[in-house]
């Protein structure tokens, strides 16, 4: 058995290693959180990746901490968790908190360099979980300019005592999704799944707001696309179809995921919040159909917007044809009499030039009333 003064001297080493691993990604609180405000990680002067930290327990947060590694120690006492909100991190920055957390190495460099689907792995005693973002980009005019929908990227960390977020994207922010659960205790008093579900409460809802300001621009285009030279604009047809495509690629691959935490049983997910991930996969089924329809509607417009342009294009070359043709009579007559030779029928008749003239308009006035009735001109 090892000395008392052995064991005080090993367990000091042990914590100062810890704490300083930590402190390479986290400094000090900030006063501002203990009132509950956020500092932007951009405006940070020591520039750190950290948004927000806060432990909680029983569902309400304690704010009688002053350092992280307080609040790691007191949760791994089995008393609560922590929750760390990070934005857009380096490998230096994230590297503390995923040693202290033992967060697997590939699901750090995913966090790290995103670009990833959205996906549900477990690694050991802890989730990975992938969201995409979206925002929907407002402006006066649809053009084929345009950019409509904006993504971003989410990844949560869930442990037993702990929940990593780390966002990539300025419109991702979870600050109105903490002060929520905050508000919910009894929500909140589940752990870190509740954490998960808010997260991805949050994220399909910002989904449906996207579908349903996307359906306003669709109606738009399409009455737009069948006016008189809307088959001119067939390219807003393609850009706005190539955003929905953007935000099929956010949505269809987080069925697989979703359903995962609905219908089987994940052992860091409580029971109790298994029935509301339920409710955000109905949500989800929702906007993967108005995405879908959205696809093979913006499919018929561009078809049908091609063929009124292949029709207007036959319809201009019908009228060059029929002008072509009204004004190859008095080109045709002007070149015969043209020619240099002296003796030519008619040349000597006193009214041979205004007979000419009244010929080449009759000839004209009949073709252009044959191809007017025709529908040419």
């Amino acid at each position: 058995m090892a000395l008392p003064g052995v064991r005080e001297h090993r367990n000091a080493v042990l914590g100062g290693r810890r704490a300083s691993a930590m402190m390479r990604a986290i400094r000090r609180r900030p006063d501002s959180h203990l009132n509950g405000h956020q500092t932007s990680p951009r405006t940070d002067s020591v520039r750190t990746a950290v948004v927000d930290w806060a432990f909680y327990r029983d569902g309400r947060r304690q704010d009688d901490l002053g350092s992280y590694t307080e609040a790691v120690d007191r949760a791994r006492s089995g008393g609560g968790f922590v929750w760390i909100g990070l934005f857009e991190p380096t490998g230096d920055q994230l590297a503390g908190i995923a040693e202290e957390f033992d967060l697997h190495a590939l699901a750090v460099e995913d966090a790290v360099t995103a670009h990833q689907r959205p996906k549900l792995e477990r690694y050991g005693d802890s989730l990975f979980a992938v969201f995409k973002t979206v925002r929907y980009c407002p402006h006066e005019e649809f053009t084929a300019s345009s950019e409509v929908v904006e993504t971003g990227e989410l990844m949560v960390f869930v442990g037993p005592e702990f929940v990593v977020t780390v966002r990539h994207g300025d419109h991702s922010e979870l600050g109105r999704v903490r002060r929520q659960l905050q508000d919910n205790p009894d929500h909140l008093r589940h752990g870190p799944s509740a954490v998960l579900h808010a997260v991805a409460d949050r994220v399909v809802d910002d989904y449906l707001t996207v579908v349903d300001q996307l359906q306003d621009d669709i109606d738009e285009l399409e009455i737009s696309i069948f006016s008189a030279r809307g088959a001119r604009n067939v390219e807003r047809v393609y850009q706005l179809k190539r955003e929905v495509l953007e935000l099929k690629r956010a949505v269809a691959p987080l069925a697989g995921p979703l359903r995962q935490l609905a219908e089987r049983p994940v052992r860091l997910v409580a029971p109790e919040i298994r029935e509301y991930f339920r409710d955000v996969e109905d949500h989800l089924a929702r906007v993967r159909e108005q995405v879908s329809a959205f696809d093979e509607l913006l499919t018929s417009i561009l078809q049908a917007g091609l063929a009124q342009l292949t029709v207007a294009e036959n319809e201009d070359m019908r009228k060059i044809s029929a002008w072509v043709a009204i004004l190859a009579v008095p080109t045709m007559i002007a070149g015969i009499y043209g020619m240099n030779f002296d003796y030519m029928p008619e040349t000597q008749w006193r009214y041979s030039y205004y007979i000419l003239l009244v010929l080449i308009v009759t000839i004209c006035f009949g073709l252009h009333r044959y191809f007017k009735r025709n529908g040419w001109l």
